[in-house]
């Protein structure tokens, strides 16, 4: 019989009995004993040495402390690099780690950071330069925070020339040279479509992550050309072609017309496909979103604001704060699918890397990225955020309150008895 039991369950048997075999007499030890031995199949001398330990009371367990990991960095490292990180627009630590020195050298040459001040010294510049990027997310996790509005989506599909437009794919081979655009308009128009708000037109190269952001006042053909003309404009290399979702202002023949004039080849993505443009629905979040945030922008004062901050996040995006980009595909150890890609580096790299820009045009914008000063940018971009806030937020709230649909009074149902 015993033979047929489990382990666990002859542990089981032997745990009920050895309370009643520790306190019986000596003469009914033996009659216990044998029913042990008859339910598990133990030999007697096992059944004796089980049901002894058993009895026996166990030891409490001490709660034992853990024992806290020993900081490899000092504290004074961690206070520069909370300062670096809030100059470098809240980088991740694998941007932050790549872009370290940039960050620095940028911070020293405006007396941002200077030896012997504010904790920094050359210690901690070399500690800051060897932080690995999991240790600069863990050093920097109590300093993060989220941002806890949404928005809404407002593209609206045109087949005005949909269907003589090119289809760009997910899937299509990725550009090798630097010209090729992803571009999509944000809405800043807080809880609700109606009215007129301001629009932010975000241009985005494949190739080198260059991007361009400018807000219009409405996503009106008029403004949307004077966007995408003060885009070919700024950016310092030549652009070659866009590429757009299948919304009305850009979809129509005044843009088409535009984009043929100038020779840029203009091609869409698929309906309601958002992988087709990848590239820039990331941004669409970690740009816009992240540094005008949600509200409602529909002021002439606003709309100032808002070009005044894509100024500064176009210059610390472009020439401050590394991206990576996917170079192909491998297999896992699980024989999983999976992403390969390059190290982070700057657009401005990039472009350097790409050879096609004039070596005075490289002389000009290489003296122009080292003219930039990371904390001052920071400053201001803090002002105009909070001015933007100040304009839009108590609107925004009233807004969003006004639409609020209340439940339902379900008390006036119930009948209640006098007391």
């Amino acid at each position: 019989m015993g033979s047929e039991l489990s382990m666990g369950a002859r542990f089981e048997v032997t745990a009920k009995y050895a309370k009643a075999y520790a306190k019986v007499a000596k003469k009914d030890k033996g009659r216990l004993l044998d029913e042990v031995v008859a339910v598990t199949g133990w030999s007697r001398d096992n059944a004796r040495r089980r049901l002894a330990a058993a009895a026996k009371p166990r030891p409490r367990a001490m709660k034992v402390a853990r024992k806290r990991r020993a900081r490899k960095y000092s504290y004074d490292a961690t206070v520069v690099l909370q300062k670096v990180w809030a100059a470098s627009g809240g980088q991740c630590g694998k941007y932050l780690a790549a872009s370290m020195r940039l960050q620095l050298d940028g911070l020293e040459r405006h007396g941002e950071l200077t030896f012997g001040h504010g904790r920094y010294s050359v210690e901690v510049r070399a500690e800051l330069l060897a932080m690995s990027p999991a240790t600069i997310d863990r050093y920097l996790a109590p300093a993060r925070a989220k941002d806890p509005l949404r928005g809404i989506a407002a593209t609206k599909p045109s087949p005005l020339l949909r269907s003589s437009i090119t289809v760009r794919k997910a899937g299509d081979e990725a550009e090798d040279e630097p010209g090729f655009f992803e571009g999509d308009t944000v809405a800043h128009c807080g809880p609700t479509l109606k009215g007129e708000f301001a629009r932010t037109l975000n241009l985005t190269c494949v190739n080198t992550g260059w991007v361009f952001t400018q807000s219009v006042r409405n996503n009106a053909h008029v403004h949307i050309l004077c966007a995408l003309e003060a885009a070919v404009t700024a950016i310092p290399f030549e652009v070659t072609g866009l590429d757009f979702d299948n919304g009305s202002e850009f979809i129509n023949h005044d843009v088409i017309d535009w984009a043929a004039g100038r020779k840029i080849f203009f091609t869409r993505a698929r309906p309601y496909k958002k992988n087709d443009q990848a590239t820039i629905e990331s941004k669409n979040n970690h740009l816009v979103r992240q540094y005008a945030f949600y509200w409602r922008y529909d002021t002439p004062e606003a709309l100032v604001l808002l070009n005044q901050l894509w100024e500064l996040v176009n210059d610390r995006l472009n020439y401050l704060t590394p991206t990576i980009k996917p170079t192909g595909y491998a297999t896992d150890r699980n024989g999983r699918r999976k992403r390969l890609y390059d190290n982070p580096r700057t657009p401005f790299d990039r472009l350097l890397d790409a050879d096609v820009l004039s070596p005075a045009q490289i002389a000009g914008i290489t003296a122009y990225r080292d003219s930039l000063n990371p904390a001052q940018i920071a400053r201001d971009i803090q002002s105009l955020q909070d001015r933007l806030t100040g304009l839009a937020r108590r609107a925004t709230l009233d807004l969003e309150a006004a639409l609020t649909t209340p439940l339902p009074d379900t008390t006036r149902s119930i009948r209640r008895k006098a007391s």
